[in-house]
């Protein structure tokens, strides 16, 4: 049975004095003991751990799949909500889920034809959306049981995920050793840090996919409303089957320009070939200030909570998805039937079916070289 594990490198009297991270970190969180979530299939016992900073805000996270369960922040009056969809056992991830609160690898976003060339070397993956590869594939990373670690880092309490997906996973190639750390700090921030090595070269693109609604657990809205900013002068236009074409188009004159901030109904339904196609904003952003390191790359904000979601990354591009493929189907956690356009997804990353479009960003990880990727995800209030 797979055990927890608590880091608890402390001495007694650090304990007695509040000052080690087994009672509070050292940024002033609390480091909560795990709880059981649920048996995945073959009996594994998976947890749910809770990261918790000063001013209350709170993610429980669990080690199937790294999914960020639930989410609470503060709005204008101070007032915590949860604001991301998922559910409220395991047992719902594991019947159906359209990727929640999920870690995502080996590869975020969509391979063409689910088949790209590395090295002279054709490799097939699974064409698990209509004809094309998607989020790693029929068991991605978004499936599988991390080995967890709380810790108590500088800023803020930890959760430290690894897991080795061996060569030939999904069709990679290449044993990939991955680590991603969640922490919850003390200036409200959700950080996810990503890292990872191979033993032969491969193919890496992860990132982070929760469903934000920012009015919060008991509101009955979708997000419509909420005003978006990205930063962004041009984007990725796509096929009917959503893989980009190869074009870098400029945003100016189109629904997809967002360097204004918009509401997100303003033009979700305007008559646009991009718009239909893909039932609303599923699109890839082609940021501004690429090779410039960490920055601000997109802005969300929910009017009648005041609530404000700031995105930081030093990535090349950002995947911009609006709950098109939501019908009501699903019933979630507060017994909530999740409708079309109820959440939104704001993912960092490389670009959708890079290994197949070689003006593309490079993908390729090769031995003796880490992957990175660090999403930062700033919540306050006005």
């Amino acid at each position: 049975m797979f055990i927890p594990r608590i880091f608890l490198a402390c001495t007694a009297a650090a304990v007695l004095a509040g000052i080690c991270g087994c009672a509070r970190n050292t940024a002033g969180g609390d480091a909560m003991k795990p709880v059981s979530f649920g048996k995945t299939a073959d009996g594994t016992e998976v947890f749910l751990y809770t990261l918790k900073n000063r001013a209350g805000m709170e993610a429980k996270i669990t080690n199937y799949g790294g999914l960020v369960v639930s989410l609470r922040v503060a709005d204008r009056n101070g007032k915590l909500d949860d604001v991301v969809l998922g559910y409220d056992s395991l047992a719902g991830y594991l019947k159906e889920t359209p990727y929640f609160g999920a870690l995502i690898g080996r590869y975020g976003n969509r391979i063409r034809n689910g088949k790209f060339t590395l090295e002279g070397k054709e490799f097939v993956l699974a064409a698990n959306n209509g004809p094309n590869h998607l989020h790693g594939g029929l068991k991605g990373f978004d499936k599988v049981v991390w080995t967890a670690e709380q810790v108590a880092a500088k800023d803020g309490p930890s959760l430290v995920l690894t897991y080795v997906s061996k060569d030939g996973d999904e069709g990679y190639p290449g044993t990939l050793t991955v680590k991603a750390v969640y922490t919850v700090t003390e200036a409200n921030e959700l950080t996810v840090e990503f890292t990872a090595t191979t033993d032969k070269p491969t193919i890496v693109n992860l990132t982070h996919h929760s469903y934000f609604n920012l009015a919060g657990d008991n509101q009955d809205s979708t997000i419509l409303n909420h005003v978006v900013m990205i930063d962004a002068d041009r984007f990725t236009p796509t096929d009917s089957t959503l893989i980009p074409t190869g074009e870098l188009k400029d945003v100016s004159g189109t629904p997809m320009d967002f360097r204004t901030p918009t509401a997100i109904g303003a033009r979700i339904n305007a008559d646009d070939v991009q718009l239909k196609r893909a039932g609303g904003y599923d699109h890839n952003w082609v940021l501004n200030n690429t090779g410039k390191g960490m920055r601000l790359i997109a802005r969300v904000t929910e009017p009648t909570t005041g609530r404000i979601l700031e995105v930081l990354s030093a990535e090349p591009g950002l995947q911009f998805y609006t709950g098109n493929f939501l019908d009501g189907t699903i019933k979630g956690k507060y017994g909530r039937t999740y409708v079309h356009r109820y959440a939104l997804c704001l993912e960092p990353q490389h670009f959708p079916d890079s290994p197949n479009q070689p003006a593309f960003p490079p993908v390729v990880l090769r031995p003796g070289t880490t992957y990175t990727n660090r999403i930062v995800y700033a919540f306050s209030a006005k």
